[in-house]
């Protein structure tokens, strides 16, 4: 396969210039595990869940799949996908943390893709990075604790908070 090809597999869907009419909903869910189901049962073919994960996109609260012809509503649990794995690099910028999604979604923790914390449950903060189409990643529980192990406490708005460095750029864990 030649390059150019490959780079076109990887382009982004040209979704603003699809204009498909909705046709409602379809029975998939995204479970909070980042398991892709149809119909009650989970879809086992990777190819196949990263077809529709190519399609994917979220308006407002909701999340569709959107192809040329048609657009329809899915159902996601918590996040669409989860970030699995992660490794620092060396860069102009000191060292930055590239992270990598369940699906192979790989982005450098950035102002582009940040990371965020949802600290509801204080006991249980849940962090969250954002990728492609403004969609989100949970960062897996172990992912989490490892950066607690690099993170360093500081000052914030006058509170202390672990915080994590990437790159120029540095994102709050959570409240200490």
């Amino acid at each position: 396969m030649l390059t150019a090809d490959i780079e076109k597999l990887d382009a982004e869907p040209p979704f603003d210039k699809w204009t498909p009419p909705f046709c409602g909903d379809i029975d998939m869910v995204i479970k909070a595990d980042g398991s892709w189901w149809y119909g009650g049962s989970p879809i086992a073919r990777e190819r196949m869940v990263k077809l529709f994960a190519r399609v994917l996109l979220k308006e407002g609260d909701d999340y569709f799949l959107k192809t040329p012809a048609e657009k329809v509503r899915i159902q996601v649990e918590d996040a669409p996908f989860i970030i699995s794995q992660w490794h620092l690099h060396e860069t102009d910028e000191g060292p930055a943390i590239e992270v990598t999604s369940n699906l192979g979604h790989s982005v450098i923790l950035s102002s582009s893709y940040p990371l965020k914390v949802d600290e509801t449950d204080i006991e249980n903060p849940r962090p969250y990075v954002t990728l492609h189409r403004g969609l989100t990643a949970l960062v897996h529980r172990n992912v989490y604790y490892q950066w607690i192990n690099i993170a360093t406490p500081e000052i914030k708005n006058g509170e202390e908070h672990l915080m994590l460095k990437s790159g120029n750029t540095e994102f709050s864990l959570g409240r200490l």
